[in-house]
């Protein structure tokens, strides 16, 4: 199973004790997948076990109502199950109907082009509740092995907009993205991501994303040890390699009995010890010399042999 299907799993068996939420939770997965059809019949349609699950007992436990649930094939050579839950009693689906504010007590349609009805989000665990039913309804999430992405996936923009209001009421920066008719309400920060899962109170994913954040970080912070350190050897070979080339280019030219004797003496213990670094190069002279004396004593060393070249060239 992907991570996004754990999420959702995880999710699915997740119940709230109060009705308003169970309600906010049932108004997203109906602004999502719910159509009201011929005389008031009302039907979820989705491909998603966890999803059906939900729905069939958030219904249950919330209205009391007689949920039908069937199985039909779908997609292309029928490869896909579609799960349709109905509640075929009308009085039942007015109920619900009522309750997420798609009718009055008259029955009639009073949904405007809104994703949610503002008074069933004003609470901040309604929210919560709501966002956990639209992702399980319409979310996706990447493997936090290979990248981090949160999705929710809505019909227009004026809904997206909502959503991601709704997401940023708890300090998260979720965007909008146009992706073919729809509009993509998103999150790719990981830490976000880690925050989204705890909004939805999918506390094991959250834990498992969270070890996988872990061991990338540790798996990132030692590449770049590493790159760090392979940059100081490569920096410190071409160095070396340079010296000695300086060094032999004095010595074939002239002779290294021609510099001054602290310079003669770096000299050749560079020759002697080609792979040394500078530090270790000190503690071969009489008396030692520090790393930063080292390094002067063959900057001189390669201003000579520069110099040595120009008047060559001249």
């Amino acid at each position: 199973m992907s991570f996004s299907g754990e999420v959702k799993e995880e999710l699915s068996r997740q119940f709230q004790k109060s009705r308003h939420c169970q309600i906010a939770e049932i108004a997203a997965i109906l602004a999502f997948e719910g159509r009201v059809e011929e005389d008031s019949v009302l039907r979820v349609y989705t491909e998603n076990i966890s999803l059906a699950r939900k729905y069939f007992m958030l219904i249950k436990k919330t209205f009391h109502a007689e949920v039908k649930i069937a199985v039909r094939q779908g997609g292309y050579l029928h490869k896909s199950r579609i799960y349709v839950i109905s509640l075929l009693n009308p009085k039942e689906s007015g109920r619900v109907l009522q309750a997420v504010k798609w009718q009055d007590e008259q029955g009639q349609d009073i949904r405007s082009d809104e994703l949610v009805h503002g008074l069933l989000v004003q609470n901040s665990c309604c929210r919560r509740a709501f966002i956990r039913g639209a992702f399980l309804s319409a979310g996706s999430m990447s493997d936090p092995e290979k990248s981090y992405h949160f999705e929710i996936v809505c019909a227009t923009e004026k809904k997206a907009t909502q959503l991601m209001e709704i997401i940023n009421s708890f300090d998260i920066d979720a965007k909008i993205v146009p992706r073919k008719k729809n509009y993509v309400v998103y999150v790719k920060e990981g830490a976000q991501i880690v925050d989204m899962l705890n909004i939805m109170e999918a506390h094991v994913a959250l834990m498992n994303l969270e070890n996988v954040r872990i061991l990338k970080e540790m798996r990132n912070s030692v590449n770049r040890q590493v790159n760090c350190e392979t940059a100081n050897i490569n920096k410190t070979v071409n160095a070396a390699v340079k010296q000695i080339e300086d060094i032999n280019y004095i010595q074939e030219t002239v002779g290294l009995e021609s510099l001054p004797a602290n310079l003669q003496e770096i000299a050749e213990v560079r020759l002697k010890y080609p792979e040394a670094a500078l530090k270790e190069l000190g503690t071969f002279l009489e008396p030692t010399v520090g790393k930063s004396g080292v390094n002067h004593r063959l900057r001189k060393i390669c201003e000579i042999a520069e110099e040595m070249r120009g008047k060559a060239k001249g």
